[in-house]
């Protein structure tokens, strides 16, 4: 029972969130975001923070087992490979049947298609320095390794990718990492189990050094176990050491299959207080003669997701009614990046971000995309050769769940200054001899463009006044100038807020 409760949870926790990774119910799923760890951790979310390790010292790392989509991820992946390991085995004791009603002579050889785990000691030599580093690269800023290894931002990865190879608009450098953390994840959970998660995770890792003092846990009653060791081969996070009789509740991801398995109802999941996990238990009885010794251990590749590397999306010309070529809008060379409304400042903004890709799948107009450069690998980065930041959209301030992006009210993106717009007169149509069309200026939501007649032609030119331009894009974004816009916008280090 107390496994269908779990994944019952965990089916809801895991559809809800690649729902919101593919844009779809962001008021109805948007606060499993906020119970993801890592990103609570950076905005210094304590009452999510103080939840979760409450959860996790009462009953063990049910985070990493439910609220993780990550986690349950690669449950979905130990299913399929027991999906399949089962029917390749009914398939083959239906052909040995067939073959023994025919009158066939000789032993039919007999593949085992079920893996089975085995209990292996927790790889120390990997799991702590890694979180040291995760934790060591929050201070300094780096932000990339974090953005490759926590499973809430890896996870996001993954789905973005696909959805953005569905509907044929994905950075390329999106679609590799994407795919290349799905293909290292899918393959670390079929060959080992859960060894990402107690292994290269800093969210599992940190959440060991609580479980392993959990009040509830699951526990081996030694008058009843007869060391048939269906337990630790079916456990995997290989945290059941059968032959001892013990289990390592750091690693222990409470999935409750091992009650499951057993058979002679051997196994509880009971309150059994502050005791401390590493209490030797009884001399266990001699091995029946069908149980496998220690096959000694299996060494563990200690592996992180590989950065994919940046590739140059190929222009393409479109045609308008056949007659004349129309030019894609690039993106102009900025000397500061834009940040969206709400970060605060760049610094504050990449510093917090963790590369989830949320705010990305909520931008309804596709001014956020992942940054390709080293520094800020995977991270959003404002263009306007999409779209604009219109000033009523709030979505991405709505969904972040690390506090790299705060909440902004609709109303109030009209006090928040992000960026400045600069008029290059050498793109601008007044300065080619032409009439000028006005639309930055008829478009600026803040009024912050004038249109004024040129010192040298008779034709009206572009000007901004700065302290009321609000950085939004629309006047980047509607220019006709191509392929680069007459008049662009340049972020600026904070952001400044006039009341």
């Amino acid at each position: 029972m107390l496994r269908k409760i779990r994944i019952a949870l965990a089916a809801v926790f895991f559809v809800g969130i690649t729902l919101l990774f593919v844009g779809i119910g962001h008021d109805w799923w948007g606060w499993m975001a906020k119970l993801q760890f890592l990103p609570s951790a950076l905005t210094l979310n304590f009452a999510v923070i103080a939840g979760i390790l409450l959860l996790t010292f009462v009953f063990g790392r049910i985070y990493c087992s439910v609220i993780c989509p990550m986690g349950v991820f690669q449950d979905v992946v130990l299913w399929i490979r027991r999906a399949g390991g089962k029917w390749m085995q009914n398939a083959q004791t239906r052909r040995l049947k067939k073959l023994k009603e025919s009158g066939a002579t000789g032993k039919p050889k007999v593949k085992q298609y079920l893996k089975r785990f085995d209990y292996v000691k927790e790889h120390k030599w990997v799991r702590y320095p890694v979180l040291v580093l995760s934790i060591v690269s929050i201070f300094v800023s780096g932000q990339m390794l974090i953005a490759l290894i926590a499973p809430y931002s890896a996870y996001g990865r993954i789905v973005r990718s696909i959805a953005g190879a569905a509907s044929g608009s994905i950075v390329p450098a999106l679609l590799v990492t994407g795919l290349v953390t799905l293909v290292v994840i899918f393959c670390c959970a079929w060959l080992w189990g859960r060894e990402y998660c107690n292994t290269i995770c800093p969210v599992g890792t940190t959440l060991s050094l609580v479980s392993r003092f959990s009040l509830f846990r699951p526990t081996i009653e030694l008058d009843k176990c007869i060391n048939c060791g269906r337990c630790g081969k079916g456990c995997k996070a290989s945290c059941i050491d059968t032959k001892n009789h013990k289990i390592d509740y750091s690693r222990c991801v409470v999935c409750f299959d091992c009650l499951d398995n057993c058979t002679e109802n051997a196994l509880k999941y009971r309150f059994v207080g502050l005791k401390s996990a590493k209490i030797e238990a009884a001399p266990a009885a001699p091995a029946s003669s069908g149980q496998k010794g220690d096959g000694g251990r299996r060494a563990f590749l200690a592996t992180t997701v590989l950065a994919g590397t940046a590739l140059a999306a190929k222009a393409q010309d479109h045609m308008q009614g056949g007659l004349a070529e129309v030019i894609d809008k690039q993106n102009p060379e900025r000397g500061e990046r834009l940040v969206p409304f709400g970060a605060g400042s760049v610094k504050s903004f990449y510093d917090h971000c963790t590369a989830c890709q949320l705010c990305v799948s909520a931008c309804p107009n596709g001014v956020l995309r992942p940054s390709t450069d080293f520094a800020h690998f995977m991270q959003p980065q404002m263009g306007y050769d999409k779209g604009y930041c219109r000033p009523e959209c709030n979505a991405c301030s709505q969904v972040c769940p690390a506090g790299a992006i705060r909440p902004v009210a609709p109303g109030e993106k009209q006090t928040i200054q992000i960026g400045i717009a600069h008029v290059n007169l050498e793109h601008c149509i007044a300065a080619k001899g032409q009439d000028s069309c006005g639309n930055c200026s008829y478009h600026c939501p803040s009024g912050a463009i004038r249109m004024v007649k040129s010192e040298v032609s008779q034709f009206q030119i572009p000007t901004v006044t700065e302290n009321q331009c609000i950085g939004c894009g629309a006047c980047e974004n509607l220019c006709p100038s191509r392929p680069v816009s007459a008049i662009t916008v340049r972020g600026i280090p904070v952001h400044h807020t006039n009341a």
